[in-house]
């Protein structure tokens, strides 16, 4: 397993305070959405993204881990991974899965499963 993907890398430039919700999230290959909320708790950091038209307006949820850059003048938020990787993440429910254990392990093993690019995948 990687660092723990429930926290902002160093070098993402999160500062604790400011509201990054409406930013803009751009996976490697794209816009994937707008953050709908988002949390700083140490070792539970992540945002929920809706993703619009999209993906069929569904939200996904990112660990702060996939935040590669936070641009705070464009008000955008940049992340490692690509529009497909983030489709495929297990499914997102705001009412079932925020604060559900299980949840966040299964997330975590799949964006942070000590892969090249963090997930279960080639």
């Amino acid at each position: 397993m990687t660092d723990n993907v429930w926290n902002y890398k160093s070098t993402a430039g999160r500062v604790t305070g400011p509201d990054l919700t409406g930013y803009k999230v751009e996976a490697t290959d794209g816009s994937i959405g707008k953050v709908d909320k988002h949390s700083d708790e140490v070792d539970d950091a992540y945002l929920v993204v809706d993703t619009g038209v999209w993906i069929f307006g569904r939200e996904v949820l990112l660990p702060a881990s996939t935040v590669v850059s936070i641009d705070p003048d464009e008000q955008k938020i940049f992340v490692d991974r690509t529009k497909q990787q983030i489709k495929d993440a297990p499914e997102f429910d705001r009412e079932k899965h925020l604060g559900d254990p299980g949840y966040h392990d299964q997330l975590g093993t799949y964006y942070g499963a000590g892969t090249p690019f963090g997930g279960p995948f080639i």
